[in-house]
């Protein structure tokens, strides 16, 4: 069953990490069975206001969670951490 990596940007906090965190994450794609599916500014219709989100589809939960475990993406997240407030969330397809 296909899994989903959401990622909701709340707040950038320092840019200059988050150019590395995306420079990194554009290297770390190859080798994991992942499709692109959403990136970008979104109309927010109820809730806080947000500045990004992305979408990213895999074959399985299991392949999401090994693709964010990974050494390359965990090296590439700590960037992400010292740039953004925002979460990242793992659901499976219906």
């Amino acid at each position: 069953m296909a899994a989903y990596v959401v990622y909701i940007r709340d707040e950038t906090i320092d840019q200059a990490e988050m150019d590395v965190y995306m420079a990194k994450v554009v290297a770390d794609v190859s080798g994991h069975p992942m499709t692109p599916l959403a990136y970008g500014d979104c109309e927010v219709l109820e809730g806080a206001p947000i500045e990004n989100v992305v979408i990213v589809s895999f074959p399985t939960v299991e392949d999401a969670k090994t693709w964010y475990n990974s050494p390359e993406y965990q090296a590439a997240v700590q960037h992400r951490f010292k740039g953004a407030k925002g979460r990242a969330f793992i659901v499976p397809g219906m």
